[in-house]
């Protein structure tokens, strides 16, 4: 018996150890490299001198850190409720439809998703370009004149964040139809025989059982628009005067550009305890929300 447990105990051992290696290889060690970078004032590639808290005083000092941090902020706010409502009335708008009807439309929300970064912000600096670009007739249109929305304190982020919503936007809408599809049909024709209109089905039977869902699409969101960094590094470079600037571009500023290691790793630290803290901290308030 004791053989048979040993036995069990090397087997289970032996399954988990490329996931334990690859792990520790990965993410534990380099987490561990960066708490400890964080303490010296190292460059990236090399040994530095111990400075105790002096990085996290300084940076408590710098005001492109708490300009970042602001941008970070605003551009949460532009993305994450907006692109799970969206994507929630997406989703309940091709689940009605049925057959190939419904995979070409959900394919065609979808593609964005698939495609590389640089090919998203090539296609919407093309379309956006303020001598060439299709999309400059419209907001002439409404504003009156073209306008360079990447050189535009105004507009840059809220034009960012369209952009990101309309390549992630996908994903959510895959989440949301997989939880429509899970909802039994028996509780939409016992409230029909009752009466309910579509709202209150809405209402009282889909917003409550996709409630799960929702918590996690916000959630997930949160997380990915809080490290934002390619859009903005490849539409805006940060500008202009710092109006798009983000705190994984002051990593990289610090970092590659600067030679500051140990800067840079205090940065990138306290950025993952904001995204571990907040991420954690909004899906227990959707989740308590959701039990009312």
């Amino acid at each position: 018996m004791i053989t048979n447990r040993r036995r069990h105990i090397v087997v289970a051992m032996t399954l988990i150890a490329p996931f334990v290696l690859i792990f520790g290889l990965v993410f534990l060690y380099p987490m561990i490299r960066v708490v400890e970078l964080s303490f010296t004032n190292a460059p990236l590639i090399g040994s530095g001198e111990w400075v105790g808290l002096e990085n996290y005083r300084q940076l408590l000092t710098d005001n492109l850190f708490y300009t970042s941090l602001k941008n970070n902020g605003y551009f949460v706010l532009l993305t994450v409720i907006p692109t799970t409502v969206i994507a929630l009335a997406i989703a309940i708008a091709v689940n009605r439809l049925s057959g190939r009807m419904q995979a070409l439309v959900l394919a065609t929300f979808f593609l964005p998703y698939i495609l590389p970064v640089s090919v998203v912000t090539q296609i919407w600096a093309w379309m956006l370009d303020f001598q060439f670009g299709i999309f400059q007739p419209v907001i002439e249109y409404f504003v009156g004149e073209p306008v360079a929305v990447f050189k535009q304190p105004a507009w840059v982020m809220p034009t960012i964040a369209v952009v990101t919503i309309w390549w992630t936007n996908g994903f959510n809408v895959l989440l949301f139809i997989a939880g429509l599809r899970n909802i039994p049909k028996e509780l939409y024709e016992a409230a029909s025989l009752d009466g309910a209109s579509r709202r209150q089905l809405f209402m009282k039977v889909t917003w409550p059982l996709l409630w799960p869902v929702t918590a996690l699409v916000m959630t997930l969101q949160l997380i990915l628009q809080l490290k934002l960094f390619d859009q903005v590094y490849l539409l805006s470079g940060g500008g202009p005067f710092n109006s798009s600037y983000v705190l994984l571009m002051m990593v990289y500023r610090e970092a590659f550009q600067l030679n500051n290691g140990g800067y840079a790793s205090a940065v990138a630290l306290v950025l993952f305890v904001i995204i571990m803290v907040v991420s954690v901290l909004q899906f227990q308030l959707l989740r308590m929300g959701g039990r009312k």
